[in-house]
């Protein structure tokens, strides 16, 4: 077994949370390397159906180290909650099995309130924010106005350094957006109601990671949202802050000299998207609300409904492209059994101009998809395990777009549980 990394080929929400849990059976140790809690991994299993936002989904699988990496958002509100959440339910957290980089930077109680007022601000040109502080968190961490988790256990040194960044976060709070402005106070009950609890979970996870990488252990980096999200060759500035690609990963879990040999890239077997932001493939009306009742189709983390659409080839084969994918996962096979048939977005029409590659974000507004149906199957195929067993149909259907991205479908999930997975390998 060789190091993986797990990620989103296309918008998010494609599936990765399931197919990670579904996968750490063969690995030793786990890393979310980017973002922040502003989407979620849903994972369902024995133990239970979990929506996890921060936590590594490995975090279900006995003996597996799980890593909070020095590129992620580390938000001490939610992940504390979300750590209660998940023990209360009977998964166990310790620092043997939880560790977070002492060189991730904090998501600040002034950044979701910022993200709220900036997209306010905005009106009907948001970029629709989840409003988590995650674009604030990111500028913050580049001008260097953040504070590292490490921080948290030296407590003087905190302390002195949060006040010194929340002077200059007030002056933008108060004159820029006329809101109230932050205390030390506010600051302290931040510290001891959300910070201590995450604290016994802070080390130098990068001596943890090269000891596991001379003991030969095998490392899965996990990622959050898709290759259309990312900051640099996503639908900019319709974006997330960070880097989703594999090639940050080593960097965003602070070990860049862990070389991974598979990238497993997942994609949903029709598209969605979250948020705001240029989506081709986009369907409306019946046909889309058919879709999103079936696929259950609603952000794990918001809540809010997700936009739908037809498979999307051209952007599939860029997200491919740029995560440098090795293989693919298709994941929600079964939310299409009872189509007579299925649309699938195979080119886009630019000026009049029918094109395969995917475009300049400024140009996608103006791309129409080229629409081609192919046949539905008409059977419930959520109990199947074997390939071979599948409607001729749905094989078609996987093949076809195993073609067309230029990538083998290694796995076909027909189900959210964990075990409703086809192996093709």
């Amino acid at each position: 077994m060789a190091n993986s990394a797990i990620v989103g080929i296309n918008w998010g929400d494609e599936g990765k949370g399931r197919m990670v849990d579904l996968l750490t059976k063969d690995y030793d140790v786990v890393v979310r390397y980017q973002g922040g809690g502003n989407a979620g991994h849903t994972v369902i299993n024995e133990q239970g159906k979990f929506a996890l936002h921060l936590l590594p989904s490995g975090i279900f699988r006995k003996g597996v180290v799980n890593i909070l990496g020095n590129g992620v958002a580390l938000d001490p509100e939610n992940l504390s909650k979300e750590i209660e959440e998940v023990t209360s339910k009977g998964v166990s957290l310790t620092p043997e099995n939880l560790k977070i980089s002492d060189r991730a930077s904090l998501l600040l109680p002034w950044h979701r309130e910022l993200d709220g007022l900036e997209e306010e601000r905005l009106k009907d040109k948001k970029y629709g924010s989840t409003k988590q502080g995650i674009a604030p968190f990111y500028s913050d961490k580049y001008q260097k106005k953040t504070v590292l988790a490490g921080e948290l256990l030296h407590p003087e040194e905190l302390r002195a350094h949060l006040q010194d960044i929340m002077e200059w976060k007030n002056l933008i709070i108060t004159k820029v957006y006329g809101a109230k402005p932050y205390t030390m106070e506010d600051l302290d009950a931040w510290i001891n109601t959300y910070c201590e609890k995450i604290k016994p979970y802070v080390c130098d996870t990068r001596i943890f990671l090269r000891e596991a990488k001379k003991a030969g252990k095998n490392v899965l980096f996990e990622a959050q949202l898709g290759s259309l999200r990312d900051l640099d060759a996503g639908i900019y500035p319709y974006t997330t802050s960070s880097n989703t690609i594999a090639a940050y990963a080593p960097v965003g879990a602070g070990c860049p000299s862990i070389k991974i040999e598979n990238i497993i890239g997942i994609v949903k077997a029709y598209s969605t998207c979250v948020g705001e932001g240029p989506f081709v493939s986009e369907m409306f009306g019946p046909e889309a609300d058919h879709l999103r009742e079936v696929g259950l189709e609603y952000g794990a983390k918001t809540g809010r409904p997700r936009r739908v659409g037809a498979m999307d080839l051209v952007a599939t084969k860029y997200g491919v492209e740029v995560q440098a994918a090795t293989e693919v996962a298709l994941t929600k096979l079964d939310v299409l059994s009872d189509l007579d048939k299925i649309p699938v977005c195979v080119k886009y029409e630019y000026n009049g101009e029918e094109i395969n590659e995917f475009p300049f974000p400024t140009e996608l507004n103006k791309c129409k998809p080229v629409i081609k149906y192919v046949p539905g199957w008409k059977k419930d195929i959520s109990h199947v395990t074997k390939w071979e067993d599948l409607p001729q149909e749905a094989r078609d259907y996987v093949e076809f777009i195993e073609k067309a991205i230029e990538c083998p479908i290694t796995y076909v999930s027909v189900g959210p549980e964990r075990d409703s997975i086809i192996y093709r390998k």
